[in-house]
């Protein structure tokens, strides 16, 4: 029995070769162009994930400080050290600082022991024992508050009473247990006050990055309306494009927006906004 090991087998011609790499070639070119596509998009999303995300997270925070704004205190400035307007009366876009008096909270719901359950400071004062240079506040523990207070980098005595009507008097040394040191003289005596150590405020400023915006909080300065800003800030938000703000003695609008850069070019960005509504 004879095998043939030589068999003649017929190859691809030289043009059929062509025909399949050009064909391949379509195939990669239009491959890449969908890897290219994909990947844009991911850049783009990822870009957007991150910058919402940095935008949520600095107006809750702000959220979290303008809930407990004392009303009749919220007022705008042009820049650092405008004049101040009610945040009720604004009528452009030129304010670039929000400020605002908040009440101390963190004595007004902090306890000393399970023992003790009077709380810093209880928001209610006996008009009958308030004389004109003491507020009788019972159930409230100042010593509590000015424990708390300093612990905060703030002083009870420096602090400010407010009322409802809009009045406020500042908190004078010796204040302890249910009363607080203050001058009373022609206030009229509410049974309802706050108490307040700290000041807040809102500012776009110049960024880390040469043309660029940033958003600082001021805090720890003097509780009084339109009280100066000082100098103790902290960065909330990088690349911030837009700040704007209204409101009225209940409740106030805010709006930031962002920008996050994608690529090395500068005008590769993206941009976020957030708004919230603060009562």
């Amino acid at each position: 029995m004879h095998i043939d090991l030589f068999r003649k087998h017929n190859a691809f011609t030289m043009v059929e070769l062509i025909f399949v790499i050009v064909v391949l070639s379509i195939v990669a070119s239009i491959g890449s162009q969908i890897i290219a596509k994909t990947y844009e998009s991911y850049i783009v999303e990822r870009g957007l994930y991150r910058s919402t995300s940095k935008t949520e997270l600095a107006i809750n925070q702000i959220a979290n400080r303008l809930r407990y704004s004392i009303p009749g205190t919220v007022v705008a400035r042009q820049n650092t050290t405008g004049a101040i307007v009610p945040v009720g009366e604004i009528t452009d876009n030129n304010y670039t600082v929000l400020q605002w008096v908040s009440s101390d909270v963190d004595s007004y719901e902090a306890i000393d022991s399970d023992s003790n359950l009077r709380p810093g400071w209880s928001g209610v004062c006996d008009i009958n024992r308030t004389t004109t240079s003491n507020l009788k506040t019972p159930g409230s523990d100042l010593n509590l508050s000015s424990e708390i207070i300093d612990n905060l980098g703030g002083d009870l005595n420096g602090s400010y009473v407010y009322f409802p009507d809009g009045n406020y008097t500042e908190v004078k040394s010796g204040s302890s247990d249910e009363d607080i040191k203050v001058d009373l003289t022609g206030y009229t005596i509410w049974e309802r006050y706050k108490l307040a150590w700290s000041s807040y405020a809102l500012s776009i400023e110049d960024g880390t990055v040469a043309g660029t915006k940033d958003l600082y909080l001021y805090y720890n300065f003097t509780p009084r309306i339109g009280a100066d800003l000082g100098t103790t800030k902290k960065l909330i938000l990088k690349n911030v494009t837009n700040l704007r703000f209204m409101g009225n003695s209940k409740s106030v609008h805010i709006k930031i927006c962002k920008a996050e850069q994608i690529g090395t070019d500068s005008n590769d960005t993206v941009h976020t906004c957030k708004e919230k509504v603060i009562f």
